[in-house]
């Protein structure tokens, strides 16, 4: 069995995507909600990748919107698992921005997505064994 370390290590998640009109607002601008979405996919497939087990989302915390994302950018998500429990893990999600056609990249949304590792009954299990 791999060590913790290594588990986190290799169960880091990249997310590549274009942002299109019809994912923007009236300001022409990711939607908050879609953001969200977005980053609690990428969240779970770390949590799962770093658990190989059934996982659910219980919580999200801190959500900052530091930058707007305007239609026509790049954007990338990294997941990556930053605490880890006895039935859970936190995973750190960033959405990085890039201009479509210069090298200008920066963190414009981060936050943290708690998961529970669930048997069949949809009960708490150890996360790792």
């Amino acid at each position: 069995m791999s060590s913790i370390t290594e588990l986190i290590e290799t169960s880091e998640t990249r997310i590549f995507k274009a942002v299109f009109p019809n994912t923007t607002n009236h300001y022409e601008t990711l939607f908050g909600g879609t953001a969200l979405q977005l980053m609690d996919e990428v969240s779970f497939i770390c949590a799962t990748r770093f658990s190989r087990k059934k996982v659910v989302t219980i919580s999200s915390d801190k959500i900052d919107f530091e930058k707007p994302i305007p239609a026509g950018s790049i954007i990338e998500l990294v997941a990556k698992v930053s605490e880890v429990g006895r039935t859970s893990c936190l995973v750190k999600v960033d959405i990085y921005k890039e201009d479509m056609y210069t090298y200008d990249r920066e963190i414009a949304v981060s936050g943290n997505f708690k998961f529970v590792a669930i048997d069949h009954d949809k009960k708490p299990i150890p996360i790792l064994d």
